[in-house]
């Protein structure tokens, strides 16, 4: 797969990301919703820590929540980095597309979560109690790096309480699928999910090469 062709799945990820952001942002307020279907609703959070709002805070005490903050993204924007120099590198080295389709959807994903938390703070007012203004004269809601991501695809596929031969978790409430995630978190979770699934066609030179070398080393000319 050439740099264009992983360059246009890129910018489609971004668009349809980035678009269904700033429509949440601009015509919801903080946890409006709305059921598209009984396992499906548009649910509109936002999320200041990593994943399922953890922070780094929660884990040391030491830590403020604005350094927590201005770590996580800090963090990100090395991550994105990184992963941006391991997508060049294996398109110059011709490697599976498998490899490079999964690595190019990982980077969108990372990467639109970091334009949330680098610009959304200063490009939009607060959306609590109040549907958020783009560019209000009175400046956005936090400082560059301070932005909050916007999260709004909830798919509650079921939830009851499970039945009593279960052991340890038998008759409790049980929810499938809490969490709340956007476009960017579904393009990590599959290319993550490729790599995972598709493992030995994704990295198959490399497999080829560590078998070769083995070969060499077990049986020396």
């Amino acid at each position: 797969m050439s740099l264009k062709k992983a360059s246009i799945i890129i910018i489609f990820i971004l668009l349809i990301d980035q678009i269904s952001k700033i429509y949440i942002k601009t015509h919801f307020a903080i946890n409006d919703s709305i059921t598209v279907f009984s396992w499906f609703k548009i649910d509109f959070i936002e999320n200041d820590g990593m994943a399922w709002g953890t922070k780094l805070s929660d884990f040391f005490d030491f830590i403020s929540d604005k350094t927590a903050k201005l770590t996580l993204t800090l963090f990100r924007i090395v991550a994105v980095t990184a992963i941006g120099f391991w997508l060049v590198d294996v398109i110059k080295k011709q490697k599976s597309k498998i490899l490079i389709f999964a690595i190019s959807i990982i980077f969108a994903g990372a990467l639109g979560n970091i334009l949330d938390s680098v610009f959304y703070g200063i490009l939009f007012s607060d959306s609590h109690m109040q549907v958020a203004t783009f560019l209000p004269d009175e400046g956005g809601y936090a400082g560059v790096f301070y932005g909050n991501v916007v999260d709004m695809l909830h798919f509650p596929i079921w939830s009851g309480v499970l039945p009593e031969w279960l052991p340890f978790i038998g008759g409790k409430y049980f929810s499938f699928f809490d969490p709340v995630f956007n476009v960017a978190d579904v393009a990590i979770s599959t290319g993550i999910g490729i790599l995972i699934v598709f493992n030995k066609k994704a990295f198959k030179e490399e497999i080829k090469t560590d078998k070769s070398d083995l070969e060499l080393r077990n049986n020396p000319i």
